[in-house]
């Protein structure tokens, strides 16, 4: 299986401006194209789009080691420098996590750490490191 060098997510927001003070300036995502209806960013390297919507959209839970975790979500699996930096950048900025940085898989194939927040439009976001990428993907 080949692997894809740049994910892109196109996503409902409540409000454009609100979005690249959340991307842009507290995850630190530089601004790519834009309109009044939508705006790029360069997440990590990734391709991520805010597209303004005036609906809204449930979130469901699933279950991942013995933990609720929210449906749909999206994110980034990071080295672990670049993930305890962007956990006390979270932090400093005051963001309240729906998981806090911990632990997970601890002592199983594939564990990593991790943390899950919602940005100001309610998409849920997952960040995570693996102590070892290669298992990543590990069944």
């Amino acid at each position: 299986m080949s692997r894809i060098a740049q994910f892109h997510l196109a996503f409902p927001v409540r409000d454009l401006d609100e979005a690249r003070r959340f991307y842009g300036g507290i995850l630190g995502c530089p601004l790519g194209r834009s309109d009044a209806t939508y705006q790029d960013f360069d997440f990590f390297g990734h391709h991520l789009v805010a597209h303004i919507s005036a609906e809204g959209k449930p979130l469901a839970t699933g279950r991942f080691d013995g933990e609720a975790v929210p449906v749909p979500h999206f994110g980034m699996n990071l080295d672990r420098a670049s993930w305890e930096a962007l956990a006390r950048r979270l932090k400093a900025a005051n963001v309240r996590f729906h998981e806090e940085p911990h632990l997970r898989l601890k002592g199983k194939p594939g564990q990593h750490v991790t943390m899950f927040l919602f940005d100001p439009s309610g998409n849920a976001l997952e960040f995570k490191s693996f102590d070892d990428p290669e298992q990543t993907f590990i069944p």
